[in-house]
């Protein structure tokens, strides 16, 4: 087993390519065959596999939860400003975690597919992720 952290420093909402720094967490682990999992320790971020083509489909996606939790919208929770609640609720919406398998020492996404660390806070942040490889 072998555990690693993945730092990502964002600089506003948007997706961030993260699949690299996953594949190279394998790579330290020495692993042909076995089971990738990625884990963000926030609360106002998520992580998403989708489409790695076009990046018109995670703008679309991203308008889309804009207009399902606009954020302009007026919460109670609101100590970190008026972008925090819908943040949150994005990443409720979502996921905090994502597992992949792994054969031959490869993520085995689809053609289309790559792991992205999703921030839904406009200013920038470090974003903590814990990968952990489990696997022979």
């Amino acid at each position: 087993m072998h555990h690693g952290t993945v730092v990502v420093e964002t600089s506003g909402p948007r997706t961030y390519d993260i699949t690299t720094s996953i594949e190279r967490e394998i790579a330290a682990a020495g692993v042909s065959s076995g089971l990738a999992t990625v884990f963000c320790q926030h609360t106002s971020c998520s992580l998403v596999i989708m489409e790695n083509a076009s990046p018109d489909a995670r703008r679309d996606l991203e308008r889309f939860f804009n207009k399902l939790v606009p954020p302009d919208c007026t919460f109670e929770h609101n100590l970190e400003g008026p972008d925090d609640m819908p943040s949150h609720i994005k990443t409720v919406l979502t996921r905090t975690s994502e597992s992949i398998p792994i054969i031959g020492a490869r993520l085995q996404l689809g053609t289309w597919q790559g792991v992205y660390l999703w921030e839904h806070r406009t200013i920038s942040h470090k974003r903590t992720l814990i990968v952990t490889v489990i696997g022979e």
